[in-house]
């Protein structure tokens, strides 16, 4: 087995992948031009001897191809990762090369003959899903387990099972184009860079809205140091502009998913198995894949506000408020509206039943039925929307904010005291508030929400 190599153009002296990184280091007089071809692709006999070295450093050198030859063709004194790019931070710009296109490799190197079979959305984000628990590293010279690169084409590839590695140059001939407004869990955004593959080539599996703003997503990817899955921003944390949706072709409807739903509400994917799961699925202690499929839908029909993060396996208070939206949108309340969701709860959401939940703006309550500005229950002043901490913004909820925010010990930003008009500081204290909860990301933006808010002034 060879080790991929770019297909559209010649990598330059300064080329970065392992191979040529370890070259430079043994050969470090040895200049590439003029040989042709890629350093790295060279046998370490015939790179030795092109450098002028003896005979007893080619004798060495063939010892050595026999460690690379059992290792995948891979210099055994590699990094098990390719180098981070300089001024390309890991967590948020991965800038990952990409490798040709190759065929699945099964034990020993040896091509696997796979038949790529139709697939489900559930089942694209839970092979996601499998990679990320398994922390896969980031390597582009690797193959996992299942025989797909470890680098993000490779993730994508293993996600839609295509039986096949392919490269974000190939790729969209997999898919066809959907907007933003039509991305669904399981689509890729895409991006490829045609004139230099390896200048921000980058490509994710989108995993759900964080919110009804549609500002951050669930991106599950592959990029240093290993599989993750994270609130991004749309499209991406750079080149944001040229990334591009995709939808599997080979993509079979879900069970459920056909609901014609008399109300305004819009069917979405749901489990393969439609049928309720049981109260035990849901409340207190519940963690388990129903309660993940509960959020998704619940964020597809306008509940995604409650939700810090994407939705989860684990039952949390943001489910059971988005639930209890849900529910009293119907006009439902009492015992029927108790943010627990049984089998009518459960109809509605699988088959695009009902009303929408209506999502908090200025002026609009954030919990149906509680005046914005005014006091919950439990003594939390009430939510007044996103759209009142915006740029511009300039309102008493601005300076409440920033009273609350001071007295939690959150003023650092402030170079004067807080005001009714929305600036830097405000954000930036509400930011480092964020953090302090412990979230990152899309959830760490600067801007509260309703949890934020929540917490903020939760005595």
């Amino acid at each position: 087995m060879t080790a991929p190599v770019f297909e559209e153009f010649d990598p330059e002296s300064d080329c970065d992948c392992p191979g040529c990184t370890h070259w430079r280091r043994v050969l470090p007089h040895s200049g590439t031009a003029g040989f042709g071809g890629h350093p790295a692709a060279l046998g370490p006999a015939h790179a030795l001897a092109r450098a002028g070295r003896t005979p007893m450093a080619l004798a060495l050198a063939a010892a050595t191809g026999t460690v690379l030859g059992a290792a995948g063709a891979v210099p055994a004194v590699a990094a098990a990762h390719a180098p981070q790019r300089p001024g390309a931070p890991a967590a948020d710009d991965p800038g990952t090369p990409q490798g040709g296109t190759t065929p699945l490799h099964g034990p020993g190197g040896v091509p696997a003959k796979v038949k790529a079979p139709r697939t489900t959305r559930a089942e694209i984000i839970d092979r996601a899903r499998e990679w990320v628990v398994a922390q896969v590293p980031y390597n582009m010279s690797a193959y996992w387990s299942d025989g797909y690169r470890q680098d993000c084409s490779g993730f994508v590839s293993m996600a839609w099972n295509l039986g096949t590695n392919e490269w974000t140059g190939s790729l969209d001939k997999y898919g066809v184009r959907v907007t933003k407004g039509d991305l669904q869990p399981g689509d890729m955004l895409l991006f490829h860079n045609p004139s230099d593959p390896e200048k921000g080539s980058h490509v994710v599996i989108f995993g759900g809205w964080t919110d009804y703003t549609q500002s951050h997503y669930i991106a599950y990817e592959l990029t240093r140091p290993r599989a993750r899955r994270q609130a991004t921003p749309y499209a991406y944390w750079s080149n944001s502009d040229r990334y591009l949706g995709y939808r599997y072709k080979g993509l079979k409807p879900e069970q459920g998913t056909g609901g014609t739903g008399t109300g305004t509400g819009t069917p979405v994917t749901s489990p393969a198995a439609t049928g309720y799961p049981g109260a035990a699925a849901f409340g207190p202690g519940a963690d388990n894949a129903h309660v993940t499929r509960l959020g998704r839908m619940l964020v597809a029909r306008g509940a995604g506000h409650f939700y810090t993060s994407g939705p989860g396996p684990r039952w949390s208070e943001a489910d059971r408020r988005a639930t209890r939206a849900f529910q009293q949108a119907q006009g439902w309340t009492g015992a029927d509206a108790d943010g627990l969701p049984g089998p009518t709860t459960w109809s509605y959401l699988v088959h695009g039943k009902g009303r929408d939940v209506r999502a908090a703006s200025a002026g609009a309550p954030a919990t149906p039925g509680l005046p914005a500005g005014g006091v919950a229950s439990h003594g939390v002043p009430g939510y007044p929307g996103r759209a009142a901490f915006r740029p511009g913004a300039d309102n008493d909820h601005v300076t409440r904010l920033g009273r609350q925010l001071v007295r939690k010990g959150f003023g650092t930003y402030y170079t004067r005291g807080p005001g009714p008009r929305w600036g830097e500081g405000d954000r930036r204290n509400v930011e480092a508030f964020q953090r302090a909860q412990g979230w990152r990301g899309g959830a760490a933006d600067g801007y509260p929400g309703p949890e934020t808010w929540r917490r903020l002034f939760t005595p």
